[in-house]
Formats: structure tokens, C-alpha cells, sequence
């Protein structure tokens, strides 16, 4: 059985992705991707950016596998194996990057994961890098559709832990570890792209 996963959801938002990365990514360097899931992203945006190396990495072992079967079919050299890393857990396995990633964790956790997200990037980047985020969003109280109020619900019903965030208070926490929060993008299906840069 071919381990690869190809999630519609990220076939769909990976054009938009481009488009934010293209603007905020460094020229060149590391960019550690947190919590990637399958690799469809990951495998799409080394082969858009190929002056920047990719640095997978999930908790989950089905995901890995997923990102190590792109790797295999679709050989970028500037694609690295992926890592097992949990944002909670400390230190990362990665000691430096030059951009951090994190696509559809922030609502699917804890809040305490984007804590540590904010808090392991700080240690991770240089001045004036940045942490970019995507998912859905909520923004000074408006859920931005039913279909995000809904899926809050049935998140919340998985996990009382889980749920859409409020854009405040993850800059807020942004704030609290050294990132100025450089600007918001809206995307497809009622998403955002949060873009984050650490001070100097």
C-alpha cells in the first residue's frame, strides 16, 4: 500500500499558499515546516522554491511516511526526511531555521501547541524571520462564516481543547515571544494566512 496521502483540501489552497510564501519567505535558507501532514505542501512548495531547503516534520508516524513517499516519487534534493517533532516538547529536533511554517495545526491542538509554537520558533530563528500560519481564523469575534462556526463545533466535539482561535490572542502570544505581527491574508474557504517576523 502506497503511503502518500493527497488531502483535496491542500491541492485546493496550495496556488494561494504560493502566492503568500512568495512574499514572505527569505531568498534562501532553511524553512522548518511544523505539523505537515501528508507532504502534499511540502513537496509543492520545494519544488516552487527551489533556493530554499524544506524541512518536514510531524508528530504522527502516518504522516511522516506520507512526506517520505513524496520525497521518494518526486526526489527534490532540497527536501530533507522528515522530522518527528511535537511542538510541546522541548528542545526541538532542529536547532536553527530561516523561515517556520505551520498549516492547519493551530485550531486541530491544544492551545498550549500554539504556545509552544510561538515560544520553540523564537529559539529556532534569527531576526527578522518569519513564522507564517494558515487555517481558519476567528477575527475580534466574527467566525467569518456558519461553515466555521460549524466545523468549531465538531472540533470541539473531538477534542473540548480544540477550536478556531481568535487572531488577537494568537498575536498576542506572537508579541509575547518577539514576533511583530507583520499582516493577515484572506484566502479560500473563509482560511487566513497570518504572517509573523521576529524583532530585532
Amino acid at each position: 500500500m502506497n503511503p502518500k496521502q493527497t488531502p483535496p483540501a491542500a491541492v485546493r489552497n496550495t496556488p494561494f499558499l504560493i502566492d503568500v510564501l512568495r512574499h514572505a519567505l527569505p531568498a534562501q535558507g532553511l524553512v522548518l515546516e511544523i505539523a505537515s501532514g501528508s507532504g502534499y505542501h511540502a513537496a509543492a512548495f520545494a519544488q516552487t522554491f527551489p533556493h530554499l531547503t524544506w524541512q518536514p516534520t510531524d508528530a504522527d508516524l502516518a504522516a511522516r511516511d506520507s512526506i517520505g513517499a513524496y520525497i521518494a516519487d518526486m526526489k527534490l534534493a532540497n527536501m530533507r526526511q522528515p522530522l518527528d517533532l511535537d511542538v510541546t516538547q522541548r528542545p526541538w529536533p532542529l536547532p536553527a531555521a530561516d523561515a517556520v511554517l505551520c498549516i492547519n495545526m493551530i485550531h486541530i491542538s491544544p492551545w498550549a501547541a500554539t504556545e509552544a509554537l510561538f515560544a520553540g520558533a523564537a529559539q529556532v530563528l534569527p531576526a527578522d524571520a518569519p513564522l507564517i500560519t494558515y487555517g481558519p481564523y476567528i477575527v475580534q469575534g466574527d467566525f467569518i462564516a456558519e461553515s466555521n462556526v460549524a466545523f468549531d463545533q465538531s472540533l470541539k466535539a473531538r477534542n473540548p481543547a480544540w477550536g478556531l482561535r481568535e487572531v488577537d490572542d494568537v498575536a498576542r502570544v506572537a508579541k509575547q515571544n518577539g514576533f511583530a505581527f507583520e499582516g493577515m491574508t484572506p484566502m479560500p474557504a473563509n482560511n487566513f494566512s497570518l504572517v509573523f517576523r521576529k524583532s530585532t
